[in-house]
């Protein structure tokens, strides 16, 4: 459960909130949600239809319609990869394939428009800064600038942009940002619900992948309970083995702890005796049970880590769950070894040897 818990956590895709409606945001919308404690990343994004461009590196490697994805500083999907300048990208992984570009490579950027009964056709010219891996994201596509999102929807609205090299159309004359929705990431796994509800109290349609969420948290409650259960089960059965191998310890050693006391042990020697070896016991028998579970768990991990449904981890056992089985293990140990001490402290020496 564990390993299932921490892929949840490490794939951006389980953060991920998809705004399925869309609507007409300004920046303080955007910015506004971006404050909020319950939001790991938000970044505006235009219409579906002006997240588009084809791609070209040279007349034998193209692109037609790949997506243009709007990044920044922080995006859970690119990890550490990210843009300095404002002519920077960083593609997929299927789209390099496509291209035969590697990082540093330069490529173009096509938009097409019709205006006044005339095709235009808007180039930019970026330098590829970085390859995000298919593991996350298979399709090709490319992540740039917010800045560079919205010249491609005002070029194809008509307005000219300088920036792909076209001067007519009608002056944007600061023209304020306006999205249509927004990419959008939770801060983790547990604000997904919350985020995703206010958004739909707001009348956005949204998807995730809540409902796989939930799934693993309710296994992983069913099972934390079963765990639990076992584990009380067993140490109730532990305890009352060890009481009654360290009442018929101290019985059979009868006599032999009724000359210490004729030696000169004190009751206090005698029980601080029993009580030690009663631990030293058990640290041998967690020795030894740690070993047992050291070998079998190489034998289930090895079996069981190449399948896909398992994952890499299958048995683990952390140092701070190893410290708190020793400690759980000396405590224990300590206590019931405390009865048996407790019964050979009153034992009668005289009484004893007369019975032998």
């Amino acid at each position: 459960m564990n390993q299932l818990q921490n892929d949840l956590t490490r794939d951006p895709r389980n953060l991920e909130i998809r705004m399925l409606s869309s609507g007409s945001y300004d920046q303080n919308w955007i910015d506004r949600l971006q404050q909020r404690s319950d939001v790991g990343f938000a970044i505006g994004q235009t219409r579906s239809l002006n997240t588009l461009a084809d791609l070209q590196t040279d007349s034998t490697h193209f692109i037609e319609s790949a997506e243009v994805i709007p990044t920044a500083a922080g995006d859970p999907l690119l990890g550490a990869l990210e843009l300095h300048q404002e002519n920077e990208v960083v593609i997929t992984q299927e789209a390099a394939r496509k291209l035969a570009v590697n990082p540093g490579d330069t490529l173009t950027m096509r938009v097409g428009r019709l205006l006044d009964d005339r095709r235009e056709w808007g180039r930019k010219n970026v330098t590829v800064v970085g390859i995000l891996p298919a593991t996350y994201f298979n399709r090709a596509a490319i992540f740039t600038r917010p800045s560079l999102l919205l010249a491609l929807e005002n070029f194809r609205d008509g307005y000219a942009v300088n920036e792909l090299g076209i001067a007519n159309g009608t002056p944007l004359n600061g023209k304020p940002p306006i999205y249509a929705r927004a990419r959008l990431y939770a801060r983790d796994i547990d604000h997904v619900a919350s985020l995703e509800r206010d958004l739909r109290a707001q009348r956005i349609e949204t998807a995730s992948r809540l409902a796989d969420i939930e799934n693993v948290k309710s296994i992983n409650r069913v099972l934390g309970i079963i765990f639990n259960t076992i584990a009380a089960t067993a140490l109730i059965g532990c305890i009352a083995s060890l009481i009654g191998s360290f009442i018929a310890n101290v019985d059979r050693k009868r006599k032999h702890i009724a000359v210490l006391r004729l030696l000169g042990f004190t009751r206090p020697a005698v029980g601080a005796y029993v009580i030690i070896q009663g631990c030293l016991l058990s640290l041998m028998a967690y020795i030894g049970g740690f070993g047992i579970y050291f070998l079998a768990s190489q034998v289930f991990n090895r079996a069981l880590a190449g399948s896909q449904a398992t994952g890499q981890m299958i048995c683990k056992i952390t140092p701070l769950h190893g410290l708190m089985a020793l400690l759980l293990t000396v405590v224990v140990a300590t206590l019931v070894a405390g009865i048996g001490a407790y019964r050979a402290i009153n034992i009668e020496p005289a009484q004893s040897l007369r019975e032998v």
